[in-house]
């Protein structure tokens, strides 16, 4: 047996102490301890200690350590399960001592997949472009059950999708003006399949954008394009050859065979290029 002889506060961690015990008349340091593993055995100077109770003791300082790591990593954000768990296998914290940890942190209502999930699909709502099929892999990357991340994707509405779609294909239409309406649409609609978005929402957010289309900016798009065509292949092609040339080019970009002939006529009439 030992007797606890002091108990005296770490320098460094206010709410960890250290304990000294003796065996005799020579008095040693015993082991360092958690504040709430001390109330909880109710340690004292003069009280008695076998090599079973300091064995359980430290066993659940160890534990609780740990326990202060998940805490730690939970306080900057809500995390999954599986998050958690691999946090703490990381940090090499014994397989046995994790399930007890996550046990412990579900009763209390610290970890919740449900909640996460939920919280997770808004976040990524507010804050990203992702459509719902990336958000709902990422839930399950994160070790999130099918059939809650299924659950929590619902949050994210036909409504709230058609907004989202409705930007980006504005912004991307902007940025790539230069184009063809058929090609900026086909870069549009890859983008959108990438980030997530189902094939239903983009058909018809694209259906109403190819119904607002703007002839000025098409034929703007057109001649960007056919004079860097010409620009290419003129100092080699003429005459026959380089009109047709600059049709396949034209055609491979997006732009329609009506377009394409009135570009031709147009820089027929003015140029000597054909």
């Amino acid at each position: 047996m030992r007797k606890i002889t002091r108990i005296t506060t770490q320098k460094k961690n206010s709410q960890r102490y250290n304990v000294y015990v003796s065996e005799g008349e020579k008095e040693s340091f015993g082991f360092g301890i958690d504040e709430a593993i001390l109330i909880e055995f109710q340690l004292r100077k003069g009280m008695e200690l076998d090599e079973a109770t300091i064995t359980e003791l430290l066993k659940k300082d160890i534990v609780y350590k740990s326990y202060l790591l998940a805490i730690n990593f939970l306080s900057y954000r809500m995390r999954s399960r599986k998050e958690i768990h691999d946090y703490l296998l990381q940090k090499e914290v014994e397989p046995e001592h994790i399930s007890m940890i996550l046990d412990r942190l579900s009763n209390e209502n610290l970890i919740d997949d449900r909640q996460f999930a939920e919280m997770f699909v808004r976040t990524r709502m507010n804050t990203s472009s992702k459509g719902p099929m990336i958000i709902k892999k990422e839930l399950m990357e994160k070790g999130v059950a099918p059939k809650l991340a299924e659950e929590a994707i619902q949050l994210y509405t036909y409504e709230a999708q058609y907004k989202k779609v409705i930007k980006l294909v504005q912004k991307k239409l902007q940025q790539k003006r230069k184009d063809s309406f058929r090609k900026q649409l086909q870069n549009v609609q890859g983008t959108l399949q990438q980030k997530g978005f189902s094939q239903d929402i983009i058909q018809t957010v694209l259906d109403e954008s190819r119904d607002g289309k703007d002839v000025s900016e098409e034929w703007t798009a057109i001649i960007y394009q056919g004079e860097k065509l010409l620009k290419k292949h003129s100092q080699k092609l003429t005459g026959y050859e380089l009109k047709q040339k600059i049709k396949e080019g034209l055609y491979r970009k997006g732009f329609t065979f009506e377009l394409i002939h009135q570009f031709v006529d147009e820089y027929n009439k003015e140029s000597d290029h054909f």
